[in-house]
């Protein structure tokens, strides 16, 4: 099976509780075999500009989907809700 990418666009909005969602975040990504291949600032050249891209790499789309659907994942994006907009996109690698 080929690999699988989360993408996601984000703009903080409350620092303080986007904290909330970074104490949890973490052991959801870890659980399903996710690596981060880039987070942070990012350079919009077109379309809408948001303040942070981040790129997640997953094992599979199943581990990708079974992560967002997950309890863990779930209480963080609670926890993201109050804190920030985002959009997060899946996609499968080519190879």
């Amino acid at each position: 099976m080929p690999k699988a990418y989360w993408i996601a666009n984000v703009t903080v909005t409350d620092p303080d509780a986007y904290k909330g969602y970074q104490a949890i975040a973490p052991a959801a990504f870890e659980q399903f075999g996710a690596r981060f291949l880039a987070r942070g600032d990012a350079e919009t050249l077109e379309g809408n500009a948001w303040e942070r891209r981040v790129i997640i790499e997953f094992p599979d789309m199943d581990a990708a989907r079974a992560c967002y659907a997950s309890e863990t994942y779930r209480k963080a994006r609670a926890e993201r809700a109050k804190a920030c907009t985002a959009d997060i996109a899946l996609i499968e690698a080519l190879d």
